[in-house]
């Protein structure tokens, strides 16, 4: 019990610089979190040619009489529904272009060959 009240006490003037800090920490943290953002930030306007693509062909469907089965199933092959076609096709992430994508596992092992210098 003495070993407990001496570390106590040894740590009772450190402990306002903790608080200090622990303070600081809080107050940066939630008052600067755009800093977190790093990644690429688009521009409003991009997407707004597709989007109206887009709504032209939602309000011409909605519009007509109800598509037949056969209508729908031709205009879903030629992208990745019937509505969005093949819009952004090429961004978007599957096996076909992912073959060269790294893992998580993998970037990690990267980043700790380069901090140790191992190879």
């Amino acid at each position: 019990m003495k070993l407990i009240n001496f570390a106590l006490s040894i740590l009772h003037p450190v402990r306002f610089v903790i608080v200090a800090v622990t303070c600081t920490f809080i107050f940066l943290s939630t008052a600067f979190p755009a800093f977190a953002i790093s990644s690429y930030q688009s521009d409003p306007t991009e997407g707004t040619t597709q989007l109206l693509e887009t709504q032209r062909r939602t309000d011409e469907v909605a519009k007509s009489a109800p598509p037949t089965l056969k209508e729908v199933q031709e205009k879903s092959n030629k992208g990745l529904n019937e509505v969005q076609g093949d819009a952004d096709i090429n961004k978007m992430k599957r096996p076909e272009n992912s073959q060269n994508a790294t893992s998580v596992k993998e970037e990690v092992e990267n980043f700790l060959e380069k901090v140790t210098g191992d190879k």
